[in-house]
Formats: C-alpha cells, structure tokens, sequence
C-alpha cells in the first residue's frame, strides 16, 4: 500500500499559502489536508469552502477535508462545489453516519471517516467496507502542537487487522503530533496516509517534507 504525505495547512502562512501548497507538492506531497472547525463540535473555529475553492489550480494534490463540525451532512454539498476529492466526518458528529456516507458518494467524494482518542476503534466495524480513508486522531482534534498520544499506536494496529481480517484496503490516515521523529512508528503500525502541520510547515517546508517522503518512499 502506498505511502502518502498530507501536509494540513492549519499550520501554514496564510499571506503566503499559494506558495507554500506548491513548495509541497513540488517537494512529493500527494495530499493537501484541510482542518474545518465550527466552534462547536471543537472549540476552535478555522475556515471553510471559500479557502479550499480558492486554491483550485494552485495544484494538483489531493484535496484531503476533516470535517471537524456538528451534523457534517449539511455542507457536504458546498464542499463537493469548492473542491474536496476526500470528505471525512466525526463518528461522534453524526446523527446518522450511513446517510452522511451515502451523500459523499452520491457526490462523486471519496468518503471518509474519523474518530477522537477517546472513541473505540471498534465502533468503526459496522460502516468497515463503507469508507475509503479512516482517520484516526492522535490528539484531541481542535488545536494543533499537541503531543502524540501513544496509545493511538494500539488503535492503528487493531483498524488495520480489522480491514485485512475483511480483505479491505483502506487507507488509514493519523493526524495529530506527527514529527520525523516517531513517523516510523505510526507507519508501522499500518498507517499509511500522514498528516503533518507544524512538521512541515515551520522552518524549511521543502526540507520538512524532504525528510518525510525520504522515510516514506522506504516503505515502497
């Protein structure tokens, strides 16, 4: 299964996003992650379809969307409009997650899913052969800089025997407090879609993202 880099541009410079997104791509990030938080569902509140419809042509990656917002079916639509290939949503933020996936396809997305540290991996086995990507969150989704919670190691590897268990191969996405330092370890355990913010976008974003797809590519 290939290995995939998603840089999320939470942590990017805004007065110079266009920039940075190509240094990425050029650089072998496949996916471009976006983090959608209402305020509600998270505490925080960050952006929405007009940023992601605002960077179509910059590249052509990936438009990876986390829809980190209370009854995602609602904008399911208007992300389809501004761009989004991948559209995941909460577990825990839909009232009924059969209908939210059957919309995503219904618009031609890729669908996925994700859950927060707290919530089982089980619960995901009901919608198992439903998803294209699961996300799973190694810290608490809201803010970005926290520190990876280890425990998340055990989730990947219990989602990806789940999926080889029914023949499935779903990528497994990790967001939260991913660093050079402990990719490996997240790989390992069966990931196999990355997203990195402050890893890739503080300091040299070409050496940043060098230095994950050099750890990546030994995977292949």
């Amino acid at each position: 299964m290939k290995r995939m880099l998603a840089p999320s541009i939470l942590s990017a410079d805004f007065k110079v996003l266009g920039e940075q997104i190509r240094t990425t791509s050029e650089n072998g990030a496949e996916y471009l992650h976006f983090d959608v938080m209402d305020g509600m569902f998270v505490p925080s509140i960050s952006f929405g379809m007009p940023v992601l419809k605002s960077i179509q042509g910059v590249s052509s990656q990936v438009m990876d969307v986390h829809l980190m917002v209370m009854d995602p079916i609602r904008y399911v639509e208007a992300f389809h409009e501004a761009g989004a290939d991948f559209l995941t949503v909460h577990l825990e933020a839909c009232e009924d997650i059969q209908a939210a996936l059957d919309k995503i396809h219904a618009y031609g997305m890729k669908a996925g899913v994700s859950i927060k540290p707290a919530t089982p991996v089980e619960s995901l086995l009901p919608i198992l052969d439903q998803v294209e990507m699961f996300l799973i969150m190694s810290v608490e989704p809201g803010f970005g800089g926290q520190a990876f919670i280890p425990e998340s190691l055990d989730k990947i590897k219990t989602l990806r025997a789940m999926l080889d268990e029914k023949g499935l191969n779903a990528n497994i996405e990790v967001d939260g407090g991913i660093y050079h330092s402990n990719v490996k370890d997240v790989l390992d355990a069966g990931a196999n879609v990355i997203v990195a913010g402050s890893a890739v976008f503080k300091g040299s974003i070409g050496e940043n993202v060098n230095g994950f797809m050099e750890i990546l590519r030994a995977y292949e």
